[in-house]
């Protein structure tokens, strides 16, 4: 019988499990090494399409391609071993030395990466941001929302999303990194962040890592705005539609989020207003508080 993939003994776990093919994250010595689980039977078909954002295969494939070892504004560090068996893929990597980016160095980094060319790989992440409002479809929409104060916003942006997801089909689609959060931008030298968690590199509309990134930032939308504009490469898009696609991905994923965070608390015995303040609850809803002003240009 053949046995299971372990970790070797005297790695140091740093994180279990981060989503359905992250089987965890070690320290051994001075590199990082990530474990990705292959699909077993049962597993939602999302994980073995290549352009899906939840495509198993695609940190690894970023990794032995080096396909933003070299990008402008946004790199990854080259993996240094690749290792594949029959229930998944174990990548090795230096740790980095973390120097976190202030958040206008990273909006102007975003907008050079947009620029940046990753050529035609199969295993490229398309239509994130739809994909993952069909996810949220198939769980029956926002309906925590509506028993909330912003029921009302909240009917009708999800009543109109499929008018704001075609017109952020038909904006520039530009070089994505798909999860830009502050922990997945660890550090930086003179010109570039050094990004880790690849899982979503694809490409999308111009402004959507922007938004994303956002919603985590210390800093207001505008003047980050105004910094990914100023560092994206000439005529590739206008502010205006930056300023489109960055607003509809912040909007439509903090609402999300918000409504993930909420159903999990009405679950619970009490009423739901009461769970505002809850620790899995209340940061999700100041992130939403915080887009009021790109919730309301959408209205």
């Amino acid at each position: 019988m053949t046995s299971m993939w372990q970790p070797e003994p005297g790695w140091q776990l740093l994180t279990a499990g981060l989503g359905a093919s992250t089987a965890g994250v070690w320290l051994s010595g001075d590199q990082v090494v990530k474990r990705f689980a292959a699909p077993v039977p049962g597993d939602p078909g999302e994980f073995s399409d290549p352009r899906h954002f939840a495509y198993w295969r695609r940190a690894a494939e970023v990794a032995l391609s080096g396909v933003v070892a070299t990008t402008p504004g946004l790199r990854s560090e080259p993996a240094t071993r690749v290792a594949e068996d029959a229930e998944g893929i174990t990548v090795f990597s230096a740790h980095l030395d973390e120097r976190p980016p202030g958040g206008l160095f990273v909006a102007r980094c975003l907008g050079r990466f947009a620029g940046a060319d990753l050529g035609e790989h199969p295993w490229l992440a398309r239509n994130q941001l739809l994909d993952r409002v069909r996810r949220v479809e198939h769980r029956g929409g926002w309906p925590t929302l509506a028993r909330t104060t912003v029921a009302d916003v909240a009917d009708h942006l999800w009543t109109r999303r499929g008018h704001f997801l075609s017109a952020l089909a038909e904006l520039p689609q530009v070089a994505q990194h798909g999860d830009p959060t502050p922990q997945n931008l660890l550090s930086h030298d003179a010109d570039s962040v050094i990004a880790i968690d690849w899982a979503t590199l694809g490409a999308g509309p111009v402004g959507a890592d922007l938004g994303y990134y956002c919603l985590s930032a210390r800093e207001d939308f505008d003047p980050l705005l105004e910094a990914y504009v100023a560092a994206l490469p000439e005529g590739l898009a206008t502010r205006e539609q930056v300023e489109l696609g960055a607003r509809v991905s912040a909007v439509y994923t903090v609402m999300s989020r918000a409504e993930w965070a909420l159903a999990r608390a009405a679950e619970g015995p009490g009423a739901l207003v009461g769970k505002f303040r809850h620790p899995s609850v209340a940061p999700y809803l100041r992130s939403l508080q915080r887009q009021f002003p790109q919730i309301e240009a959408l209205l």
